[in-house]
């Protein structure tokens, strides 16, 4: 194997949980890359995709996350990243 060569592991996506929003519904998809998990707002239909966290650590602090996340959906009845960018 090369230098330039790197070993992408990636396992399958896991459906955490799912809300409704302005948009339809939306999934939190999480997914280990590379040894840590990372953790995406998808669309179940069409839109955009908005990656919430890329390194995280431990079990506690997804479910912390996927938590508030949904809290801050139910209030603002949308996307919590929709329009951070």
């Amino acid at each position: 194997m090369s230098a330039t060569t790197t070993n992408q592991a990636t396992g399958e996506q896991k459906i955490l949980a799912s809300y409704q929003c302005d948009e339809g519904t939306r999934q939190l998809i999480a997914q280990r890359v590379n040894g840590t998990v990372a953790l995406s707002d998808i669309p179940t239909d069409h839109g955009r995709v908005h990656l919430v966290e890329r390194q995280l650590s431990s079990l506690a602090e997804l479910e912390a996350l996927v938590a508030d996340y949904l809290e801050q959906a139910r209030k603002a009845r949308r996307c919590p990243m929709r329009g951070w960018l």
